[in-house]
């Protein structure tokens, strides 16, 4: 299955929209509302939501790593948590989110992309 799945995070049919991680703890309310935020207008970006702990809903790997052009974690605490090898080259970016916020609740979607701009602004 590894085999699959590398050769999916390298395929050639997903466009040439930027690949964005969206990374929370569970991946249950923060990264999946921020794969919302930056799929849409203005961004339209190919997003993806997993969690960095082990009850992760759908837990952070090696191979959503090496798929991303970049890397969004609502904390920075869960940066100890990406893979040295797969983050070479890519752009991480922190929002400082703390997780107190329901799935895709205003006040977050708000938040995560007004945070996202200001961070793509320091670039």
């Amino acid at each position: 299955m590894t085999i699959n799945r590398l050769y999916n995070a390298k395929n050639p049919w997903q466009g040439k929209a930027k690949k964005v991680l969206c990374l929370c703890s569970a991946g249950l309310l923060r990264s999946p509302t921020a794969a919302v935020v930056l799929a849409q207008e203005p961004f339209n970006y190919n997003t993806r939501a997993a969690g960095v702990h082990e009850y992760a809903l759908i837990p952070m790997d090696a191979v959503l790593q090496e798929w991303a052009d970049e890397i969004v974690v609502m904390e920075r605490s869960m940066l100890q948590y990406l893979s040295p090898a797969a983050t070479i080259d890519k752009t991480i970016i922190v929002l400082d989110i703390p997780d107190k916020y329901g799935y895709r609740e205003p006040e977050l979607m708000e938040l995560i992309k007004q945070r996202y701009l200001e961070a793509d602004d320091k670039e």
